[in-house]
């Protein structure tokens, strides 16, 4: 983005003094923003000629002082050059701030975001998880390229992220990047807690998130039916992948644990209870929450059937479990062999087991909760949304009741 940069000289003439002499002032205008300072001179307000900003007159010290002007605006135009030849950001304040001397540090959107993901990085396997990196990592490119497209810069100062910027990068990613609106609003709450850093360590002085507020499209939550859950169990493959991956994807759907999770499932998750019930207790990988789920008879099965596997006794892990592309890949196939049309994900086995499995068969949505390792109930409260069907369900057949229906006869 092409920019120019505008020096002119103006008196102030409100604070003129006793003598007649009022004050000039420098305002640099660059990208229709403007920045003025006082040049710490005074003249003759009959003297000052509005038109060439400069005072009329050829004697000694007025040629000084016309000198004194010319020089100002050549500097500014210099830092101004400067800073564009170097491919640093440019504005009305920062070229006023370089002139007066205040070098302050500008902390810059991008380079903090940038720190931000390095620490991320170095705690990998400790405090993060490599989905989220990845996430945040997204957010910086498409930032970036807004940051880009929009202002023609590499970076911004985070002083200058205001709530037009959060609003036009939230139509910069739905427009451009092709985003859903809820893909969006995830990049901007990753921006959201860089802001955060800058507020929290007062380099910006308020926090522009302050009236912007997350607004969420609730989505469908796919599931599968009780149908289709007992043809999954039913179906034999005759290839041991396909087989494999079926056992695993039954597995979640029995004990409602998302793939990461199963993925490092090892016999020190399992407890036995003092009634003799097995368990399996692990830490969520996501969110670090204990999720306590008492073992039902297709889980335990599909454990004691590959307890001897080789891959289960290499990595010492509870179920032979492939990568969550691969498994995610051959769930098509399954889908397929199973004639389910639905579109079989990992993810689509924890959703099952809390509809299908559970709530719809009256257990309490606070064990749902628990078993899910969800931090809220609120999060579990979305999966008792979609069990509408269930409801009509169940209260047509007290519809049905034939005591009801005599009692309603006498109304």
């Amino acid at each position: 983005m092409f920019s120019t940069i505008n020096v002119i000289f103006y008196p102030k003439k409100r604070k003129s003094n006793k003598k007649n002499l009022v004050p000039i002032y420098a305002r640099i205008t660059l990208d229709g923003k403007r920045a003025e300072f006082s040049t710490g001179k005074q003249v003759d307000l009959q003297r000052w000629d509005v038109e060439s900003g400069r005072v009329r007159g050829k004697t000694p010290e007025i040629l000084v002082l016309n000198r004194f002007f010319d020089t100002l605006k050549a500097k500014c135009v210099s830092i101004y050059d400067e800073l564009v030849r170097s491919g640093e950001f440019v504005d009305a304040d920062t070229v006023k701030n370089i002139f007066l001397g205040n070098t302050k540090k500008q902390y810059m959107i991008l380079e903090i975001f940038q720190d931000h993901n390095d620490e991320m990085e170095s705690l990998l396997g400790k405090d993060y998880n490599p989905g989220t990196l990845q996430r945040y990592k997204a957010a910086y490119k498409h930032v970036s390229d807004f940051i880009q497209i929009r202002y023609g810069k590499k970076d911004l100062p985070v002083k200058k992220l205001d709530h037009g910027f959060i609003t036009s990068l939230e139509f910069f990613l739905k427009s451009r990047k092709n985003c859903s609106h809820n893909t969006a609003i995830k990049y901007i709450v990753n921006l959201k807690k860089i802001v955060r850093i800058a507020y929290a360590n007062e380099w910006i002085e308020r926090d522009p998130f302050f009236h912007w507020k997350a607004s969420w499209k609730q989505k469908e939550r796919q599931y599968l039916t009780q149908e289709e859950l007992t043809r999954l169990v039913e179906k034999q493959f005759d290839i041991e992948r396909l087989q494999t991956v079926r056992d695993i994807f039954l597995f979640c759907c029995y004990t409602g644990l998302a793939f990461a999770d199963v993925e490092k499932l090892t016999n020190d998750d399992l407890v036995t209870d003092l009634n003799g019930q097995r368990m399996i207790k692990t830490l969520r990988k996501k969110t670090k929450v204990l999720s306590s789920i008492p073992l039902l008879p297709i889980p335990e099965a599909i454990i004691q059937k590959y307890e001897g596997h080789p891959r289960v006794v290499a990595k010492g892990t509870l179920l032979p479990v492939y990568s969550n592309q691969r498994t995610n890949f051959y769930l098509k196939e399954i889908a397929i062999g199973c004639g389910i049309k639905k579109t079989l994900t990992t993810h689509l086995a924890r959703h099952t087991f809390a509809t299908t499995v559970t709530l719809s068969n009256g257990v309490p949505i606070e064990s749902v909760s628990k078993m899910l390792g969800h931090t809220s109930l609120k999060t579990t409260q979305i999966y008792a949304k979609v069990l509408d069907s269930k409801l009509i369900e169940d209260m047509t057949r007290l519809r049905m009741n034939n005591i009801m229906q005599e009692q309603a006869k006498s109304i």
